[in-house]
C-alpha cells in the first residue's frame, strides 16, 4: 500500500512533540512491513526539501500556516500514487475530504484543542477557535475513519458526531524496568515536558511550594524547555530546572524520582505517564481528558482536581505513605508493560488494511 501521510511537523522538527512521536514510530515500522510511506510536513530552520528516515519518506515545504496549501498541491501533483491519505489533525485539519478524490482517508487525531486556545491563542482568535472554528472543521470528517488514542478523545468526537472511531493507543518510549529501581535518597518530584502555558508548569511549582511546608527536604526537578522557562527559573530559587537533556539523562532523572507531576489542560494519551510508570514512578496529574485514560486512579497514580493545592496535597500523601509509594510504583511497572510502538504499529496496520478492504 502506498500511504501519503500529512502532518503538520515531523520527527526532526525543533517543536515536534508527542503527536511526532506517535507518526513515526508508527510510520517506520509500516515502513519495515514493506509499506510505502510519504509523509509530507513544513519545512524548519536547515532542513532538507526531503529526506528518508528510518525508511519513511519525508518532503517538507511550507511553514507553520502554509503547510496546509503545500499539501493540497502536492496530492494534486501526485494524485495517482497512493491508495491512503492520512489527515493528521492538531488543531487545524488538512482538509483532505474536500480534495482528496481517487483514494481512502483516514484522519488520526490525538486530542482536541479546546481549552488550548485560551491558553496558547491570542485574543480574539482564541474565542474564534473555541466557538467556531475547531467544530467548524471537524464537521467534515464525521463520515471519514477516524483513529485517536484514547476514550476521553473517542468520546469527544462522539460529541460532535463522529461515527467511525478506533483507538490506537501510544506504545513506550522506554524499556520498562522490571523493579521498582533505586531512588533519589531526598523524597524528590519531577516534571517532564515544554514550559508552556497549556502544560502548566507554574502550578507543579506552586504545589511543590506547598509540599516543602510539610516535607522540608522534598525537591522538585524541572526537565524541559520553553518559553516560560526562563520567568518561571526566576522566580523558583529553590527548584532544579534541567532545561532540555538527551533521553539517557532523561529517563534517569525519572527513574530516580518518586513522584511525576502532571499539570497540562488537555492530553491525548499522556505519553510521559506511561513512560514514567515504565520506569517505576507513579503519578499525580490533573483529571483532564487524556490523564484519564493512562493514570488509573489509586492504581498506578493519582488523579486529583486542577489545582496546586490538591495537586500538592496528592503529592504528599505519596511521598510520606511507603506503602501506597511503593504499591502505585509496582503497578506503574505492570501497566506501562501492556503498551509497545510494536503492538500499536500492528493494530494501526490491521486497521487501514480494514478500511481499504472496505472501500473497495
Amino acid at each position: 500500500m502506498n500511504i501519503l501521510w500529512f502532518n503538520w511537523r515531523d520527527i526532526k522538527n525543533p517543536e515536534a512533540g508527542g503527536a511526532e512521536v506517535y507518526t513515526h514510530e508508527i510510520a517506520k515500522r509500516l515502513a519495515e512491513k514493506g509499506y510505502s510511506i510519504t509523509l509530507f510536513t513544513s519545512k524548519f530552520r536547515g532542513c532538507k526539501e526531503e529526506e528518508i528516515i528510518d525508511g519513511v519518506r519525508v518532503v517538507r515545504d511550507g511553514g507553520r500556516y502554509t503547510v496546509y496549501q503545500k499539501a493540497k498541491e502536492f496530492y494534486k501533483r501526485n494524485r495517482n500514487s497512493f491508495d491512503l491519505v492520512i489527515d493528521e489533525i492538531n488543531t487545524k485539519p488538512f482538509h483532505t475530504p474536500k480534495f482528496v478524490d481517487n483514494c481512502n482517508i483516514v484522519a488520526l487525531i490525538h486530542q482536541l484543542a479546546r481549552e488550548f486556545w485560551f491558553y496558547e491563542a491570542p485574543f480574539p482568535v482564541n474565542l474564534i477557535g473555541y466557538y467556531i472554528l475547531e467544530n467548524r472543521w471537524l464537521k467534515n470528517y464525521v463520515n471519514i475513519p477516524t483513529i485517536t488514542v484514547s476514550n476521553s478523545t473517542k468520546k469527544d468526537l462522539e460529541d460532535l458526531g463522529f461515527k467511525k472511531i478506533f483507538i490506537v493507543h501510544n506504545g513506550l518510549n522506554v524499556e520498562p524496568v522490571n523493579r521498582i529501581p533505586e531512588k533519589a535518597e531526598k523524597p524528590t518530584i519531577i516534571f517532564v515536558g515544554r514550559m508552556k502555558k497549556a502544560k502548566r508548569p507554574q502550578d507543579v511549582i506552586k504545589a511543590f511550594k506547598i509540599v516543602k511546608k510539610e516535607i522540608k527536604d522534598a525537591q522538585l526537578w524541572m526537565v524541559g524547555d520553553g518559553y516560560l522557562r526562563k520567568k518561571l527559573e526566576s522566580k523558583a530559587k529553590d527548584v532544579k530546572f534541567f532545561g532540555y537533556v538527551d533521553k539517557r539523562t532523561k529517563d534517569e532523572l525519572v527513574k530516580r524520582a518518586w513522584v511525576i507531576a502532571v499539570s497540562g489542560v488537555r492530553e491525548g494519551w499522556g505519553q510521559v505517564v506511561t513512560d514514567a510508570n515504565a520506569l517505576g514512578t507513579p503519578a499525580v496529574g490533573y483529571n483532564i481528558p487524556g490523564l484519564r485514560d493512562s493514570i488509573k486512579h489509586g492504581y498506578n497514580g493519582l488523579l486529583v482536581d486542577n489545582n496546586p493545592e490538591a495537586l500538592a496535597d496528592a503529592i504528599i500523601e505519596i511521598l510520606l505513605d511507603d506503602k501506597l509509594r511503593e504499591k502505585l510504583s509496582r503497578n506503574a511497572i505492570e501497566w506501562a508493560k501492556q503498551f509497545s510502538w510494536d503492538r500499536s504499529a500492528g493494530e494501526f496496520e490491521r486497521l487501514i488494511e480494514t478500511i481499504v478492504w472496505c472501500s473497495k
